[in-house]
């Protein structure tokens, strides 16, 4: 099992000016500790739970360019991206230009939305849950009809519809780059999963509600003729152990998930200095967590 790590905090305590420098370290002790997934928040607000709307929020995109500057080998992506945040078209263009720029590093990591307040408060629409699954699905064939040069348009959907396909250049990524879908919905999310991506993420609590999730997973795979071993499987972990830094807890608490195949657990620091606890507690997990495949 390998590690990713997941920066959600931008709250460093000197102020804005620090940030930047702060991600670059972090990029550095990311590739250094071995750590294969480097994500970021794709949200207008901060999280309630991570210090609420006037804590620092960065604009995902635009941040995955900057590490992707400071970065050589690590596989960037945000976890995930809502679909109501930007045109499909135009996301496209942006993950596109992600993978050209990072020399095919670059996964669209996207689902549903769902923070009703960073919507209204930035006046972005935000149809109903229904709405956006089509919406979610709808996005999912215009990326790939975007990512096939032979298919250049248009586009006739529910939602939208596009006069001409083009994205030019094209990824790196071949045949295109990865499509992650977040989320465990068992009747909708794993089921475009299985339709869709190459990759899922799930937050899930115990190995048994892996292992039934999983289960459905693969159910919606037969049901599509769909190979399920072809989809990485990735989980984020938000055990205490991952704040305290206690190494020895974060993997008795890892352990019973590992026989499912997950390729990758994903933490993420509950600080605005990641840098640093990266050195100190990702890097010795990362070979210890390899153990325990």
């Amino acid at each position: 099992m390998r590690v990713g790590v997941h920066i959600n905090r931008f709250n460093h305590p000197g102020g804005p000016a620090a940030i930047g420098p702060e991600l670059a370290a972090a990029g550095a002790a990311a590739e250094a500790a071995g750590v294969s997934w480097l994500s970021v928040m794709d949200h207008y607000f901060q999280m309630e739970f991570n210090g609420g709307a006037e804590d620092a929020m960065l604009e995902a995109y635009t941040t995955l360019g900057f590490l992707a500057g400071h970065t050589s080998t690590v596989r960037l992506g945000a976890l995930v991206t809502g679909v109501t945040y930007r045109n499909p078209g135009l996301l496209a263009k942006i993950a596109t230009t992600l993978d050209v720029l990072s020399g095919g590093r670059a996964t669209l990591g996207i689902g549903a939305a769902w923070y009703d307040r960073e919507h209204h408060g930035l006046g972005v629409p935000y149809p109903p849950v229904a709405e956006r699954f089509e919406r979610l699905e709808e996005t999912l064939r215009i990326c790939l009809q975007m990512w096939d040069p032979e298919a250049n348009g248009p586009f006739e959907g529910k939602h939208y519809r596009l006069a001409e396909t083009l994205c030019v250049p094209a990824p790196v990524s071949s045949p295109h780059p990865e499509i992650m879908i977040g989320g465990s919905g068992e009747k909708k999310t794993l089921r475009l999963v299985a339709q869709y991506a190459d990759a899922c993420n799930m937050i899930v609590s115990t190995p048994d509600e892996l292992r039934h999730k999983l289960e459905v997973l693969r159910g919606h795979c037969d049901r599509l003729g769909r190979d399920y071993d072809r989809i990485r499987k990735t989980i984020v972990h938000t055990g205490e152990s991952v704040t305290t830094g206690d190494l020895d807890a974060f993997l008795r608490e890892i352990d019973g998930f590992t026989k499912f195949g997950v390729d990758t657990v994903i933490l993420g620091p509950r600080t605005g200095e990641p840098a640093e606890w990266i050195e100190r507690f990702v890097a010795p997990a990362v070979p210890r967590l390899a153990e325990l495949d």
